[in-house]
């Protein structure tokens, strides 16, 4: 693995290049470096859903996200290199069994709304789908494992999960999309 940064501004970026984990610079526009910043950004967002009120549990569960995504962020700027193990994604699975027990059927299409928390859940999620996307375009370029692009899917719904459990924390809901075809239906 490539050295820690002691020093921030290291100006070796001018060019437009950046340095991989593997010690080797690559274009800043590489399909590798918008994987990693898809990854980064969207650690962020969990960042900064971590600010709202939430369930002791789902906060543990979020920064242990945070901790994974650092690792899938890792594994992008070391090529060849492994840092996501399967059972980080055993681990999504289970949480996403456990919170959508506690959730009645959806019945509609919600929209990303309700508490703020909720609505920064979707958010996150989102940017877990274009992280997704970028690591996909990424695999189809250079050789990939296939957990980190397992991780992101199963993070996504996840996310949209705990949007829903965000929304209820309070005893709120979610916020239904109103179909035209639904209200036509229901009053014909």
């Amino acid at each position: 693995m490539g050295q820690r940064l002691t020093q921030i501004a290291t100006r070796t970026g001018d060019d437009g290049s950046t340095g991989l984990g593997d010690n080797t610079r690559v274009s800043k526009n590489s399909l590798r470096v918008h994987a990693m910043g898809e990854v980064d950004e969207l650690n962020s967002h969990i960042g900064l859903l971590l600010c709202e009120d939430m369930p002791t549990g789902v906060r543990s569960l979020l920064v242990e996200i945070q901790h994974q995504l650092f690792n899938l962020g890792g594994e992008l700027s070391i090529p060849g290199f492994e840092l996501l193990k399967t059972e980080s994604v055993a681990a999504l699975d289970a949480a996403l069994a456990e919170h959508n027990a506690a959730l009645p059927r959806l019945q509609e299409f919600i929209l990303p709304a309700g508490t703020r928390a909720a609505a920064l859940a979707h958010v996150c999620r989102t940017v877990a789908r274009r992280a997704e996307r970028a690591v996909v375009a990424l695999g189809a370029q250079d050789a990939l494992k296939d957990t980190p692009r397992h991780y992101l899917n199963r993070l996504s719904d996840l996310l949209f999960v705990l949007a829903r459990v965000l929304n209820r924390m309070n005893g709120g809901d979610d916020v239904y999309w109103r179909s035209q075809r639904l209200e036509q239906a229901a009053t014909d």
